[in-house]
């Protein structure tokens, strides 16, 4: 019994002292407190590791997209003639001109604009327009040419000036602004980047007679449209014209009846 007693005493003793050491509700909440953590933190894991499979994916799909547009050919809505450089006679000091006919290929009106790297040298005319399905245009571009450096020779002058074509797909009865090109980017195509080449203006050859024949043609076209339209319909007198004849007959009407006022007066 004594044996009992101690053991029984060591035994509540004992209990006695995890208990105020360690009690139940204490173990209990930290361990639930443990195991929420420690569930929560695995779940974090797993949403950062879904997440970054879900982002990583979709970027690489995204660059995959990317890498399989830029690998398909460009789908051209222009034709140009020349069709990879501008071409200008070399005459330093002087501002030249150049051409380039742009036809619309395709079979839906397609609005084009021009840029260039040199905005303050250069200009074209027309900058930009909309034509029509298998319509073409002369454009004609102006630039100054500069004087060579002193190591360089008069034809060996390399210009760094670019000009680059754009073309945007538009509806028929489209009114042409720049600002298309700025409100559909994603549906703009660049269509060629033309380099320039100087050519001697006292040397003939094949690209100078046709640069010639180019400038002509646009320069035709534009006297053309400064001519007013020719009338062939009936002669219409103008109203100025009517008020100065009804006058004249008004004034000699007048002069008559004075004439006739005065000889009844001698009568």
């Amino acid at each position: 019994m004594a044996i009992a007693d101690h053991g029984s005493h060591r035994s509540h003793h004992s209990d006695g002292k995890l208990w105020r050491l360690c009690p139940f509700w204490q173990s209990g909440t930290a361990s639930s407190s443990s195991s929420s953590t420690q569930n929560l933190q695995t779940s974090s894991q797993h949403s950062q590791l879904n997440g970054g499979v879900g982002s990583n994916s979709r970027s690489s799909s995204n660059s995959v997209s990317f890498v399989a547009r830029s690998l398909l050919p460009v789908r051209r809505r222009l034709r140009l003639d020349p069709a990879h450089s501008v071409y200008f006679p070399y005459e330093p000091g002087k501002q030249v001109r150049s051409a380039v006919r742009i036809k619309n290929s395709s079979k839906s009106h397609v609005a084009f604009k021009f840029q260039t790297t040199a905005p303050k040298s250069c200009y074209m005319r027309p900058p930009g327009g909309i034509l029509a399905p298998g319509e073409s245009i002369v454009a004609t571009i102006f630039k100054f040419v500069e004087h060579p450096e002193n190591n360089e020779k008069p034809m060996e002058q390399k210009s760094t000036v670019k000009f680059k074509i754009m073309s945007l797909k538009v509806k028929k009865g489209t009114d042409y602004v720049p600002e298309l090109f700025d409100e559909q980017k994603d549906q703009v195509t660049i269509e060629r980047i033309l380099h320039v080449v100087f050519l001697d203006p006292e040397r003939p050859t094949p690209a100078l007679e046709k640069l010639n024949r180019q400038l002509a043609e646009a320069d035709a076209a534009i006297d053309s449209h400064k001519k007013p339209p020719v009338d062939t319909g009936p002669r219409v007198v103008g109203e100025g014209l009517v008020i100065d004849e009804w006058k004249e007959r008004r004034e000699k009407y007048l002069a008559r009846q004075q004439v006739e006022a005065v000889d009844l007066c001698k009568m």
